[in-house]
């Protein structure tokens, strides 16, 4: 389960050289979820897509995912340390909170495959490289197609959890994954950017907020 919910939250992107680089502002995104499970299937889709807004300054993120069945799933981070905290309530598990290292290492990345295809997409205006990336970290599979753009400075948590050699954060991606037996795809595609707005430091606290247990 507790895989389950990081991947989730992970998942939770003109030319580049034209473009203006962002280093602070608001990123919105929507998820969908399928399976060739026809039981995950219907339940996926009952959940519908899924909403994330991350807000991002220098090295620090946060991204907030809430949906009527899911529940609140908030992922802050700083690429510059390494650190992530993971906030999680929902009616099963409560509230509950992770905080740990992104500590993968090299030879994590050994088992990690990343092929530039040399293809583009144009997302938002942002002409995205694609990078198909497969292997395996820590006993998880990973199977994921990534279209990045470098005009975006903050890493994401998916290029993060790749020891950064994947440059520029992705506008679109799907993310293939098996957990108990059941496939998976997460189909992900940021829909607007705002730039350069200024967000409270607040947002990126580390310290777990009152009333959240950690979680085992």
């Amino acid at each position: 389960m507790k895989k389950i919910l990081i991947l989730l939250a992970l998942s939770l992107t003109v030319a580049i050289s034209a473009q203006k680089k962002i280093s602070k502002g608001i990123i919105i995104s929507k998820q969908s979820l399928t399976s060739d499970n026809e039981q995950a299937n219907q339940q996926f889709a009952m959940m519908g897509d899924m909403k994330t807004t991350t807000f991002f300054s220098g090295t620090k993120s946060r991204s907030e995912l809430s949906n009527p069945m899911s529940g609140d799933v908030i992922t802050i981070g700083d690429t510059k340390t390494g650190d992530v905290l993971m906030l999680l309530e929902n009616p099963m598990l409560g509230k509950k909170y992770m905080l740990q290292k992104n500590d993968i290492t090299a030879e994590d990345l050994k088992n990690i495959k990343i092929t530039a295809t040399g293809k583009t997409k144009v997302v938002l205006g942002y002409t995205c490289k694609q990078f198909i990336v497969s292997g395996n970290v820590k006993g998880q599979s990973i199977d994921m197609d990534l279209f990045t753009t470098e005009a975006i400075t903050i890493t994401s948590q998916q290029t993060a959890m790749l020891g950064n050699k994947i440059k520029g954060f992705p506008l679109y991606s799907v993310m293939k994954m098996d957990q108990m037996g059941v496939s998976m795809t997460i189909t992900t595609e940021v829909t607007e950017i705002k730039k350069e707005v200024a967000i409270d430091g607040k947002k990126f606290s580390m310290t777990p907020p009152e009333g959240y247990e950690k979680m085992n």
